[in-house]
């Protein structure tokens, strides 16, 4: 079998947009020892890794993924990593599982991706197919996909001493258009590549070649920095394969960076057989040429009245002979959308807000969320510090299908806090110089649907389609905008996202504790895995499910995070004070807000920010709307 290995330590080639570069702090950029130099001790010994075997395509299985999987998690977990395992994983748990890696490496140390399975190249993209990807059908390739690109985003955030290393263990064919991709290097970066360009990498009875050699050279000199190790890979793959694979690296390291410092060979049988086997199988190649798949993809999608098929052929074909026909059909559908109400929608009924009480007895086996809000019971008196300001305003709602809309007043606040978290320093007075109004809840499913629907949003995937007043999720801050977009030309009126000044103000509501119920966790306050019943680890309750804060705002903590206007800044330095959004340009790493259900309750505090690429989706990223009251 064939098949191209790509090992990427922190690189950004292939469509990379390095994300958080505007966030670099003050002369970051100039030496990695400054950098280090203010470390939490232990920082630099921390080593993380996710580990993903994608083997089990309807078409073109990989029995050899999830070995390789197994075998490289087993031996990272020997040196010290602490490894998260995922096989056969949809692309929604891919992304998840990434989600789960940026925030386990922020503390600081290593990070290392593994991927074992089918890669392609889309344009400029380098795609890692999921298990649910099938080249008999092409848009899956693409939709059920995640771009390398946004493993990369995950990683380049500045930590203490941060090191990353990606690898690659799949074809990069390409069924569509070629794309050229960019080879500049950032600074203490190494790509070590199982062969040359447009070559393939042979596979082996058990294990792909360049994988076999590099288990077996971490079991046997597992001290030596990577530039030295990947050398003597090479030279094993060069010889196993009689000079047909010839590896090779191109690095920017300025030190000697060793990953792999203890020996593991007793989980690594140095006369392991791997003998070469046939050459031409790990391809996602289709048996059609280009031209021919091309043609295959159009038939498949000439008739859908979804603009998200017609932009996932322009991914693959920019310059295809179909690209004019499909950005007609884009915009039909698009103006067709402007111009469609969602008449067909009933209103959601509004959730009151009830007080779940802590209970003691175990939970019961996780299963679907209701279909409905459960039963209200009564709303208990909001904690002493909570009552020092009243809801502001009444409810309304533009439309049927629009959200329920609270008014706040202008106002004064302090922004941040002065947690161990540098991103929300320092704490900051800020003025709210205009009302606005602010959705009671996030956006639901039912209601996102309404612009679905007229194919002025993308479709929710169906397992985040099955509970109508639960809120909308896996939306990217782009998805969030074209809602919004949607939201204010049926209705006429300014609606967009909250910014991040007006989020924090708006949850708050006039207190000056750590969640806006006091200073200690309190059951039955959010929708957060140890916030108390009623709890689902598969995803959040129904919108309004728990008690609103004193501005009648609900799940503003916990239930899913929460896109916010603002581009990501490493903390409010410079930071306005007058409740605008932070903007910056050619930003695409935007704010997201409130904690979700699947983290703890140290995150469900007032403060709590997070970032994420504003392209992304992720299945536990929302929002909730604002708008204008001028």
């Amino acid at each position: 079998m064939w098949r191209k290995l790509l090992l990427v330590c922190m690189i950004g080639a292939l469509q990379m947009r390095w994300a958080d570069a505007q966030a670099l702090p003050p002369g970051a950029g100039a030496s990695a020892t400054n950098h280090f130099a203010s470390a939490a001790p232990g920082t630099t010994a921390r080593k993380v890794a996710l580990v993903i075997g994608n083997g089990g395509y309807a078409a073109g299985a990989l029995p050899n993924a999830a070995r390789d999987a197994q075998s490289v998690a087993d031996m990272l977990r020997a040196q010290g990593f602490d490894v998260v395992l995922r096989i056969d994983a949809t692309a929604q748990q891919m992304r998840d599982a990434l989600a789960d890696l940026g925030r386990r490496v922020q503390p600081g140390g290593t990070a290392l991706f593994y991927f074992a399975g089918h890669g392609l190249q889309a344009g400029h993209a380098t795609l890692l197919a999921s298990a649910s990807a099938d080249p008999r059908a092409p848009a899956t390739l693409l939709t059920a996909s995640v771009d390398l690109s946004n493993v990369l985003a995950t990683l380049s955030a500045p930590r203490a001493h941060a090191l990353n290393v990606v690898v690659l263990d799949a074809c990069l064919t390409q069924p569509f258009a070629p794309g050229a991709a960019a080879t500049a290097l950032p600074a203490q970066t190494l790509v070590a590549y199982a062969t040359a360009q447009a070559a393939q990498a042979a596979d082996g009875t058990r294990h792909g070649i360049f994988t076999h050699a590099w288990l077996r050279e971490m079991a046997r000199s597992p001290g030596q920095p990577l530039d030295a190790m990947f050398a003597r890979v090479a030279q094993r793959v060069s010889a196993e394969t009689g000079g047909v694979q010839q590896p090779w690296t191109a690095s920017s390291l300025t030190q000697p960076a060793p990953v792999f410092a203890s020996r593991s060979s007793t989980l690594f049988a140095e006369d392991s057989s791997n003998a070469v086997v046939d050459l031409h199988s790990r391809g996602i190649l289709p048996k059609d040429s280009n031209e021919q798949y091309e043609l295959t993809f159009w038939e498949s999608i000439k008739d859908s009245n979804y603009a998200s098929d017609y932009e996932a052929y322009l991914k693959a074909y920019p310059n295809g002979r179909f690209a004019t026909l499909a950005k007609a059909r884009i915009e039909r559908l698009k103006a067709s959308a402007s111009a469609t109400p969602p008449a067909t929608h009933a209103t959601p009924a509004p959730a009151p807000a009830p007080s779940r009480p802590a209970v003691t007895a175990p939970a019961p086996a996780p299963v679907p969320a209701p279909q409905t809000a459960p039963k209200a019971a009564p709303t208990p008196a909001p904690a002493p510090a909570a009552t020092a300001r009243a809801a502001a305003g009444g409810e309304s709602k533009d439309c049927p299908a629009c959200p329920v809309m609270i008014s706040l007043p202008a106002g004064t606040f302090t922004m941040g806090s002065s947690s161990d978290d540098p991103s929300e320093k320092p704490p900051h007075q800020v003025t709210i110089s205009a009302p606005f109004a602010i959705g009671k809840y996030e956006v639901t499913v039912e209601q996102w649907n309404a612009c679905a629907d007229v194919n002025g949003c993308p479709k929710l995937s169906p397992e985040n389609n099955s509970v109508k007043n639960a809120p909308a999720r896996d939306l990217s801050w782009d998805d969030a905008q074209a809602y919004v977009k949607w939201l204010s030309k049926i209705t006429g009126k300014p609606y967009r996202l909250p910014t991040e000044a007006e989020w924090e103000y708006a949850d708050r509501a006039g207190t000056t504790t750590k969640y806006w119920w006091g200073d200690q966790m309190r059951k039955g306050m959010a929708n957060c895995k140890d916030c108390g019943d009623p709890y689902h680890k598969e995803g959040p309750e129904p919108v309004g499910s728990f008690a609103a804060n004193p501005n009648g705002l609900h799940d503003m903590n916990g239930s899913v995070w929460e896109w916010v206007a603002d581009c990501w800044h490493n903390s409010y330095q410079g930071a306005p004070n007058d409740g605008r959004a932070w903007d910056a340009p050619g930003c695409n790493v935007r704010v997201i807000r409130g904690g979700s259900w699947r983290e703890g309750n140290d995150y469900m505090l007032t403060s709590t920010r997070f970032k994420y690429s504003s392209s992304v989706r992720q299945s536990q990223d929302g929002f909730r709307v604002v708008k204008e009251l001028k």
